[in-house]
């Protein structure tokens, strides 16, 4: 019964089995594989993330580098920095912190 209503509904090119084995081909491909299209696009959505990441890092890198040249050529930012940073101080100095409460 079931056969004689695919035959007469069904177009003769779509009952063909080479049709049929590239739907299947085609359905297990984009759903079931490891790679489907679904994995692909989360993977591509990471490696942007990625990217904005890296580029993020490398600003800062950059940025790093130049603090790093700006300490070793100035003896007055290095002081500053030490001061800021490490509360370090001259022997004849005291070091008052003042901590901000909001």
């Amino acid at each position: 019964m079931i056969l004689k209503l695919a035959k007469k509904y069904i177009p003769q090119i779509i009952r063909s089995k080479y049709v049929i084995a590239f739907l299947i081909f085609y359905v297990w491909l984009f759903f079931g594989d490891q790679h489907s299209i679904w994995e692909r696009k989360e993977y591509e959505s990471n490696i942007e993330a990625l990217e904005k990441e890296k580029a993020y890092f490398l600003e800062k890198i950059e940025k790093d580098k130049k603090r790093i040249h700006e300490l070793k050529t100035d003896k007055e930012n290095l002081e500053k920095f030490a001061r800021e940073q490490y509360l370090m101080k001259k022997k004849n100095e005291d070091i008052f912190i003042f901590i901000e409460e909001d």
